[in-house]
């Protein structure tokens, strides 16, 4: 074994992961043109991706642990379809192999990347064994030799690459799965190298959109959910939340207990808490990180049982209502609706539960990925098309729970 002694920073892996980023602006036109079909893997990757990159434009933390937790919450919280899914799944691997470490070594890291490409095979449904699990496995095969050589990361990487565009060679067709993940590898190895040069972000962080391209601030996520009840019968509520929603992208306010009840989202807990110490004593203070498993804790639900749905714009989602949709969030098969906005519209205190009903096939793994986060208090209905995401709502009563109504709404549905 070779006496490799480098080491890896919280400099090097925000370099790894613009570079990733800069490799799909790059791409993921030509991602897209490889599926076809409606759907549209490389947006919803690159969508994805700048989710990620959000937290590195003025985040204080300077370990790669650290920066790799952040990394991975806004990934998991901002991943739009499949494609989006099994890349926050990667950065979540990586992020539990890089727990707690201020620096890494090469093998760490190579590790941590092992974890990675682990965490994103198991998520991808069962069954036949597509090209993107065939590359995954042999990208983790070819990483776990280099990390036993005690090689550099750029070997690890290096090697890891060759081992999957062999592994393609053999499948012998192109792949949409496999092509994002040889352009995530390149451009981490091209990041770390400094080898790069964004068309929409600069190393400086500063944002801005391009030619057409997905403008990254609208892909900004509020992943850390903050309850408490401030000790004040006096508080101009109003004023509260019109200074809230500087910080956060939802927000409640409601007078009870002769105090005033707050649920925000945010990106920022720590602006907030300063903030609210001023308005009162503080009781029942609760943060939660909504990107991993969490429970809900409704209050004073308006209904039992409530049914989402994804329209594509105002006309879309009005037909939908009339369908019988409670709630509708924005998307498409082009731009499939976030885990976030999902999240939010269940974390709304609308329903005691809610049943996501999808109308697409794209949908479904950021639905399933919404339903990790919150447990039973979600069900799923996977329609695959809108009709017979409609015909599931014609099936809805409200006088069942939310699992009754999920098993009579799947056999509506013909699923």
């Amino acid at each position: 074994m070779s006496g490799n002694k480098e080491v890896i920073t919280g400099s090097d892996f925000k370099r790894m992961v613009m570079g990733a980023y800069s490799e799909f602006l790059l791409e993921y036109e030509n991602i897209n043109a490889l599926r076809g079909g409606g759907t549209l893997p490389g947006t919803h990757v690159l969508r994805t991706m700048a989710a990620a990159v959000q937290p590195l434009a003025d985040t204080k933390d300077d370990g790669i642990g650290g920066l790799s937790r952040r990394v991975a919450t806004a990934a998991l919280f901002g991943a739009r379809g499949q494609a989006g899914v099994v890349l926050a799944q990667l950065f979540r691997g990586i992020g539990k192999g890089l727990l707690g470490k201020y620096n890494a070594t090469s093998s760490e890291f190579g590790k941590a990347f092992q974890y990675g490409i682990l965490y994103a095979q198991r998520v991808l449904p069962e069954g036949e064994e597509r090209p993107i699990i065939t590359v995954a496995k042999a990208v983790a095969k070819g990483a776990y030799h280099a990390v036993r050589a005690n090689v550099p990361i750029t070997e690890i990487l290096a090697a890891a690459i060759d081992a999957g565009e062999d592994a393609l060679t053999r499948i012998g067709r192109e792949d949409a799965g496999a092509r994002i993940m040889f352009n995530f590898l390149n451009g981490c190895m091209k990041g770390l190298d400094g080898n790069f040069v964004s068309p929409a972000m600069s190393l400086s962080l500063g944002l801005e959109s391009k030619n057409g391209m997905p403008d990254p601030r609208v892909d900004q996520v509020a992943p850390y959910c903050i309850q408490l009840r401030v000790k004040n019968a006096t508080a101009d509520t109003d004023a509260l939340r019109q200074q809230l929603k500087e910080l956060a992208s939802f927000v409640q306010i409601s007078r009870q207990h002769g105090g005033i009840e707050i649920h925000l989202h945010t990106n920022h807990p720590g602006a907030v808490l300063e903030q609210a110490v001023g308005w009162g004593p503080l009781r029942d203070m609760r943060v939660t990180n909504m990107s991993e498993t969490h429970a809900l804790t409704p209050q004073d639900a308006i209904m039992r049982v409530a049914c989402v749905a994804v329209a594509e714009d105002a006309i879309d989602g009005k037909a939908w209502q009339k369908a019988g949709a409670h709630i509708v969030v924005a998307g498409s098969p082009g731009s499939c609706p976030s885990v976030s906005e999902l999240v939010n519209a269940a974390h709304s205190d609308l329903a005691d539960s809610y049943i996501l009903v999808s109308s697409y096939k794209d949908y479904r793994m950021v639905f399933r990925q919404v339903r990790r986060l919150l447990g039973t208090r979600v069900e799923l209905v996977l329609a695959e098309t809108p009709d017979a995401a409609k015909k599931a709502l014609a099936a809805f009563d409200d006088a069942k729970s939310a699992a009754e109504n999920a098993k009579a709404m799947r056999t509506a549905a013909g699923i």
